[in-house]
This record gives C-alpha cells, structure tokens and sequence, in this order.
C-alpha cells in the first residue's frame, strides 16, 4: 500500500512541475503588466495541438513538440500585445477581463474550425513505457513533460536574473513610471513579457499533449487550474507558483486514489480555500508585497 502511494505521489509531484510551468506563465504576465490573461487556458490547448501536429507529421516526442511551441506561443505574444494589448495596458480591468475573455473564445473557434469537437490523442511507444526506480514505477512521458517544464522554468530564472531583458523586465515590474525615466521602452519589455508568458503555457501543453485527450472545450479547466495555483502561491510570485503547482499536482494524484479520479478537482478547490483562509495573499504573497 505505500509503494502504491509513493508511486502516485511521485507521479503528481512530476506533473505538478507541468502544472506549475502554466502557472508560472500566468503570473509573470501579472506581475509586469498586472493584467490577467483568461485566454491562457486556450494557448495551453494550442499548445497541445501543436504537440499532436508534430507528433502526427515528424513522430517526435513532446519535447520536441515543446521546442515548436514554445517560439510561436512566443511570437504570438508578443504581435498580439505589440498591436492589440498595448492600448488596453492603462484602462480598467473589467475592460482587460473582457478582452481576454474576447481572445479566448476566438482562439477556441479556430480550433474548432481546424480540428474540428472530435478530441485527438497521442498513441506513440512511448506512452506504454515506464522507468523503475527501486519500487517506484514511473511512466515515461511524465518524466520528459517534468524535465521540460524543469529546463523552461530554468531557462526563465536565467533570463530574468542574468540578462539585460530580464533587468529591464524586473524594473518594469517594480516601477513603471521609473523605469521609463531610466529610459526602458515599457512596450518592448511588456511586448516580450507577454511573448515569454505565453510561450509558457504553448510549451506545457505540448509536453502534457500525450497525457489528455486534446478538444478545444478543455482549455477552462487549464484556466481554471492556472488561477488556483497562483492564488495558492501568492499573486506575481514565481516561487508561489512553483510551490502551488507542486501542492496542487500531488493532491489531485493523492485524491484520485484515495477518493474517486472525478473527484480530484474537488481537493485542489478545497486546498485553495484553506490556503485562503490562513494565508489571504498567498504562500508567497506576503513576502511579494514586501519587496514591492
């Protein structure tokens, strides 16, 4: 019986590395822009579709779904807060909410129109093979979605702490008006923050593509799923979302065991509202607004 939960533990714990990637891209686009993306759910499912694509003409694995997705999740981002996001930065967010909200059942249409309800899935080798770890069992198409959700998040933490875009990035997000003054280009920094948000979320759902049966009515479940983790996690944090995604995924593994699978959602919910009553802002959020 522990072996059982140890197994399904780890497995949660390897797709909450997924589940925090989305998230991760959720709260970067807040905390820089303080703009709220309801169509973020859509681009992981574009993301997906992308993974089924290059599965079904190239027969590569997610990664190499992921190595696509990701820059053209990018360079969607960046055109579509370049000339269309831009004006609404500075209006009020019900204003945004509906945008995205705009956004997100055009994104859902062209879906159905190039893929039609049906859902589609991923049937390769590699979704029958497993690695053995001592008594752990681990399917091996969630180890390649963790690692590449690891090397993404790894790849984002590099850029932000290391590079010029990612100074510029950190000053937008401390201080617009500042860094203005400094002579930072708020537009080009929110036009790549966009583009690095949603190249998050295209590259987790080419790595989870293989695990979900891929329709366009999915995408508010990973919307859905996304909110609870950053509000778990604390608002613009990316240690928040890491966590929040690691609380979430080992849960919803847990509870599908000990409980029902059709069940699961019902302890990630309930786990958001304790957090919320102990904590408000957020795992991290206390600390967030401290450095604010």
């Amino acid at each position: 019986m522990i072996e059982l939960y140890l197994n399904v533990a780890v497995n949660g714990v390897l797709m909450g590395l997924v589940y925090a990637l989305i998230a991760v891209g959720l709260t970067i686009i807040f905390g820089v822009m303080r703009i709220v993306n309801f169509a973020h759910g859509e681009l992981v499912v574009a993301g997906m579709y992308v993974g089924y694509l290059v599965w079904e003409r190239f027969g590569l694995s997610p990664l190499g779904g992921a190595a696509v997705a990701g820059p053209l999740a990018f360079a969607f981002g960046w055109l579509l807060q370049r000339f269309v996001v831009a004006p609404f930065v500075a209006r009020p967010q019900h204003i945004q909410f509906l945008l995205f909200i705009a956004f997100a059942f055009i994104i859902t249409g062209i879906h159905l129109l190039a893929f039609g309800a049906d859902p589609r899935s991923i049937f390769s080798p590699l979704s029958f093979e497993a690695v053995t770890f001592g008594i752990l069992r681990i399917d091996l198409v969630r180890i390649q979605a963790a690692l590449g959700a690891v090397l993404m998040m790894a790849l984002l933490l590099l850029v932000i702490r290391f590079t010029s875009l990612g100074r510029r990035i950190r000053a937008a997000a401390d201080n617009p008006l500042g860094a203005q003054v400094v002579g930072i280009r708020i537009a080009q920094v929110y036009a790549a923050t966009a583009g690095i948000g949603m190249a998050c979320a295209g590259v987790a759902g080419a790595l989870v593509a293989p695990l979900f049966s891929i329709h366009p009515y999915i995408a508010p479940e990973f919307t859905l799923l996304a909110f609870v983790i950053v509000i778990i996690g604390g608002l613009g944090s990316l240690p928040g979302a890491l966590l929040g995604g690691l609380l979430i995924g080992t849960a919803e593994a847990l509870a599908a065991v000990l409980v029902s699978p059709s069940l699961k959602s019902m302890f990630s919910y309930a786990l958001l509202i304790l957090v919320l009553l102990l904590r408000p802002a957020g795992l991290f959020g206390m600390r967030e607004a401290a450095r604010a």
